[in-house]
């Protein structure tokens, strides 16, 4: 069967690692007591137990905790729409986006960013408002992003049998789980110039 659908990570794979860890990392760090303390009826509940100090920590350890990418995104949302923040996709990502996405692919993502966060960085991209093109978004509440039943899970919300799907991911252990379901695969690598443009469902 022909590809129908691509699944794709965000960081390291159409987003640089760099801009994640150097500019919105530093970004939430630097705000979340100001951003806590300015909005306690929205963040009370999301952060029961843990304090400020906790999520810096997590931060600096690139936790997966559910409740700091939540917070993130809260924090980047505000980034975003004063222009402070704009979100990094690669040229060539874009473009093979656009161009898959006019061929007729159903595009859909998943990252261990927020759904929320995920928006945030293709609705205000370096190329533009890339949230038309897609029709699915997936996040930690799916599961894990290193176990085949997670993509399980993305295969029968989009509606296509595992085999019509290709995943892309920087991460083998990701490409692994995702095969393992039944998807397509393509590992990308950066580092050795890998790019969309190679890519051709």
């Amino acid at each position: 069967m022909p590809i129908r659908a691509i699944l794709t990570d965000i960081e390291g794979t159409t987003s640089s690692i760099a801009f994640v860890a150097d500019t919105l990392f530093p970004y939430a760090r630097a705000r979340i007591d100001n951003f806590i303390a300015a909005h306690p009826a929205e963040t009370a509940a999301l952060l029961e137990g843990i304090d400020a100090a906790t999520l810096k920590r997590w931060i600096d350890e690139d936790r997966k905790e559910p409740a700091l990418k939540t917070l993130q995104g809260m924090i980047w949302a505000e980034g975003y729409r004063t222009g402070e923040l704009v979100g990094h996709v690669y040229p060539d990502a874009a473009e093979a986006l656009r161009r898959w996405h006019a061929a007729g692919l159903v595009l859909a993502v998943f990252s261990s960013g927020s759904v929320a966060a995920q928006k945030l960085i293709f609705g205000h991209s370096s190329a533009g408002d890339l949230t038309p093109l897609f029709s699915g978004w997936f996040d930690l509440a799916t599961g894990p992003k290193r176990e085949a039943g997670s993509y399980t899970k993305i295969a029968a919300a989009l509606g296509f049998p595992p085999a019509d799907i290709l995943f892309l991911s920087d991460v083998a252990a990701e490409t692994g789980a995702a095969a393992a379901a039944g998807l397509a695969t393509r590992l990308i690598d950066r580092a050795a110039g890998d790019s969309f443009a190679t890519i051709a469902p």
